[in-house]
């Protein structure tokens, strides 16, 4: 009997060392934070304002450049919290019920239309960052013309590393699927800016591009070196990312003060402007429950 013991406790303890170890989502989601992003407290008023059940929807005006010549363009920035699943990487449906999988994200849909001669682009981007400070789980971008449309998305893996799949009309681009090496998103900056600037790493940073900067540009998805650095005034901070590999640079103009509303941006590509964005108008709505033709002289209040 002594014998029989002593072999269970023995093959006990083999079973608990070689039974592989889970880690919990949240756990997972701590160790893939890129060493360069920093998780900074959020700003005093951040639960109020963007919780108080409704979006920030922001429009602006812009000079879009297509095939050499500048075109007017609109875009418009919906900036809105959700519940994330991080394992799917998708919105929850019962975040009551998720636990430790539910991931509060600040989302970004943008939206940009603009006319090229007879036809049109409607170009749209989401961008899930955790408000946690931890990298953007999610991204996607689809561009749409009457030649045909693209669909773009990066999902983050547990090692850091993105998942990138591409789906194009282009035969050069057709359907792809890679691994990048862990890099800050450059979507992801707009949300970044909106949590918390001052947790943006400076200075020489992986970064991946623009998915409609490499989807207009005919450029492969990957990982640069890019100069990051904020300018400062006691208003308007200025995000400033240059390229070394890429002839690609990005401004983004905020208000210095919380909640960092974004006031405009402006690209250039191969030192030419390729688009600059002015703020409009923006304003607080619940958009989802104003579908109805009564809603509709919302739509001037935001100069649409």
């Amino acid at each position: 009997m002594r014998i029989f013991s002593i072999l269970l406790l023995i093959c006990t303890g083999l079973f608990l060392y070689c039974t592989p170890k889970t880690e919990t989502p949240t756990t997972q989601a701590a160790a893939v934070a890129t060493p360069a992003v920093q998780a900074l407290p959020l700003a005093s008023g951040f639960n109020e304002y963007w919780y108080q059940g409704k979006a920030e929807l922001s429009v602006y005006s812009v000079e879009q450049e297509r095939y050499g010549e500048m075109r007017q363009a609109e875009q418009v920035n919906v900036f809105v919290t959700e519940d994330f699943s991080r394992k799917k990487q998708v919105k929850l449906d019962d975040a009551a019920s998720a636990g430790a999988d539910r991931a509060p994200v600040l989302k970004l849909n943008s939206l940009r239309r603009f006319e090229t001669g007879i036809y049109d682009y409607s170009i749209m981007q989401s961008v899930f960052c955790p408000i946690d400070g931890t990298p953007a789980l999610k991204s996607t971008c689809t561009v749409q013309d009457w030649c045909g449309q693209v669909f773009f998305q990066t999902n983050l893996s547990d090692n850091g590393q993105r998942r990138a799949r591409s789906f194009s009309y282009f035969e050069a681009e057709g359907d792809e699927d890679r691994m990048s090496e862990p890099a800050l998103l450059e979507d992801e900056l707009w949300n970044r800016i909106r949590l918390n600037p001052a947790a943006i790493p400076t200075g020489v940073q992986k970064v991946l591009p623009s998915a409609v900067f490499c989807r207009l540009r005919h450029k492969a998805f990957v990982a640069q070196n890019a100069d990051i650095q904020m300018d400062k005034t006691e208003k308007e901070w200025t995000l400033r990312v240059n390229y070394e590999g890429l002839p690609r640079a990005l401004s983004i103009r905020f208000e210095a003060a919380f909640p960092h509303k974004i006031l405009g941006w402006e690209e250039m590509d191969n030192a030419r402007m390729s688009s600059k964005g002015t703020l409009k108008a923006s304003r607080m709505e619940a958009y989802w429950s104003q579908n109805a033709n009564s809603f509709s002289p919302l739509r001037d209040s935001l100069k649409l």
